[in-house]
């Protein structure tokens, strides 16, 4: 230090000292004004612990293709992958404090014996994954918009995350129109909302009124390279977007392109060749994530919400099958197979390219990866307890929806995680930013 000599170590110091000082008030300045999404307070996030996660029980196809998917960029823990384990603080809401089950998920309303469902959380390997604060959610969603689109479970897990913030508020129905499949509902105290588009299909569809079909379930036709206007033209205004899709796919029908029918799944036309659902499932995702991208206002983060094995056994949905176990299986009790899996992978295929495509014109995509939760919850459905066992109604046991309270609680767990971690995200991105511009 000597050699440098007083007269031009002092002012060199000071320099840096002062350098130092104004990088900390800017520090101090801008993360509570851009901390995660909405100046979510930094020392509320609790990160996850960093530990690798066993191998589940996906093969090695899955994995290889999910590996590459994580929640966010220097995470090694899968919160998507685990054990569902007791929880005896649970549940946190029931049918008489929540109005916004839909009366066929109402499982304790009509007589569900059993009550072990409702006590159970999931836990990732290899980290926590907390159960959701409707306190939090609702701060860091502050003035954001969310959509689901989809089927009804889609809205099944919207009715569910009411239920889940109803601890703090109820929203009130800001709808547009008096279609129950098409609701809006906002937070006033956070200038939040939420709204469902009903889409059981994602693309353009009808029913053919001629025609019951096979199954005397209907007869659809699916305009698979068309755009379904009815959600499509409404999204550009919302921060997330969670779409999901599969269970219609299993019904009889005749796919269009071009506007000629190129074939079909189990419609048994004549001259009309069957495709399988896979075809229309893969051809439904990739035009519906098409639509996403070609929305030039559309600037928020679209959510892929995977596919949710049903739990039918000892029959087809359609012929006797039930679901009556009353605990979840472990892991390696059970694997994802079939059509399960079939859809899992289209789904997953079709959103790596929808993410390649979209990157190119500024979209986000992100992984809901529901599918291995919920293949361990045979439990969870309503079966026959969606209705009085009195009623002369015509209802399938219900091996599809889930009960609420219930497992699909837990699909909000990992939503409000998520946010956390896009706050992370955006967290580095702006420091990074500002990192490339101090050294020019």
């Amino acid at each position: 230090m000597e050699a440098f000599g007083r007269s031009q170590g002092q002012p060199k110091t000071a320099k840096i000292v002062l350098i130092v000082i104004f990088v900390t008030l800017v520090f101090l300045t801008i993360i509570p004004a851009f901390y995660p999404l909405l100046g979510y307070p930094l020392y509320l996030l609790k990160a996850s612990s960093p530990k690798p996660s066993p191998a589940t029980a996906f093969d090695s196809r899955e994995g290889e293709l999910r590996s590459s998917i994580r929640i966010s960029e220097g995470e090694d823990c899968d919160i998507f992958s685990g054990e569902w384990v007791p929880n005896h603080n649970a549940p946190y809401y029931t049918n008489t404090t929540c109005w916004a089950i839909h009366e066929h998920q109402n499982c304790m309303k009509y007589g569900r014996p059993d009550t072990e469902f409702m006590k159970w959380k999931w836990k990732p390997d290899g980290c926590e994954l907390p159960v959701l604060n409707p306190a939090q959610f609702l701060e860091i969603v502050r003035g954001k918009s969310l959509a689901f689109v989809g089927d009804s479970v889609g809205r099944n897990q919207m009715q569910s995350l009411i239920c889940l913030l109803s601890r703090v508020e109820y929203p009130i129905d800001v709808s547009y129109t008096p279609d129950e499949r098409f609701k809006r509902w906002t937070y006033t105290t956070y200038n939040f909302t939420i709204a469902y588009f009903w889409t059981p299909h994602l693309v353009k569809s009808e029913e053919r009124e001629d025609n019951r079909g096979p199954t005397q379930t209907g007869l659809f036709n699916l305009y698979l390279d068309e755009f379904d206007e009815r959600w499509t033209t409404q999204i550009e205004e919302f921060d997330y977007l969670i779409i999901s899709g599969g269970h219609w796919f299993y019904r009889p029908s005749v796919f269009y392109e071009n506007h000629r029918i190129v074939g079909c799944h189990f419609c048994l036309l004549e001259n009309v060749t069957d495709l399988t659902k896979f075809y229309g499932y893969r051809k439904a995702f990739r035009t519906a994530f098409k639509a996403i991208n070609s929305l030039e206002n559309f600037k928020g983060i679209t959510i892929l919400r995977t596919f949710a094995p049903p739990h039918f056994e000892n029959g087809l949905w359609n012929r006797g099958g039930n679901c009556v176990r009353t605990k979840p299986f472990r892991s390696n009790e059970t694997a994802l197979d079939g059509d399960n899996m079939e859809f899992y992978m289209i789904q997953i295929e079709e959103f790596k390219t929808a993410e390649r495509d979209g990157k190119k014109k500024g979209k986000k995509y992100r992984l809901m990866d529901t599918t291995q939760a919920s293949l361990l919850r045979p439990d969870g459905h309503p079966s026959r307890y969606g209705h009085w066992a009195h009623e002369n109604v015509t209802l399938y046991n219900d091996c599809v929806h889930w009960c609420l309270p219930g497992p699909i609680d837990t699909w909000n767990d990992f939503l409000l995680q998520m946010l956390k971690m896009e706050g992370l995200r955006s967290h580095k991105e702006m420091l990074l930013s500002g990192d490339r511009r101090m050294r020019f």
